[in-house]
């Protein structure tokens, strides 16, 4: 659960620009402030249904729109690969950082 919500909490970042207001203001409340169901929908004025049905219809969303760009994916390759250099430019293998260097650069 807690791996679910931190991707999802990643991927609100990611692509929160493209959702509906309502849409951002029902995640950001479910998974930064934390709050229940019921609290949200007391604080909307709609049904618990109602709330639950928009969380999972734009948590669908955003996994839709990470298949399709793949910015979480790219944010995670890139961070494995600087921690991969980090070592490598400890050990002084320059040969091994500028290929790095260059796969960073493919990821666009």
């Amino acid at each position: 659960m807690l791996e679910k919500t931190l991707r999802l909490s990643y991927l609100l970042d990611f692509y929160q620009t493209l959702l509906t207001p309502k849409q951002r203001e029902y995640m950001n409340m479910y998974y930064f402030e934390d709050l229940s169901l019921v609290e949200i929908s007391e604080l909307a004025h709609v049904s618990r249904q109602a709330i639950y049905d928009n969380i999972k219809r734009t948590e669908n969303i955003l996994e839709s729109y990470e298949e399709n760009l793949r910015l979480y994916e790219k944010y995670e390759e890139r961070n494995k690969l600087l921690d991969d250099m980090y070592v490598q430019m400890k050990a002084k293998n320059f040969t091994q950082c500028e290929r790095m260097i260059e796969e960073i650069k493919a990821l666009g």
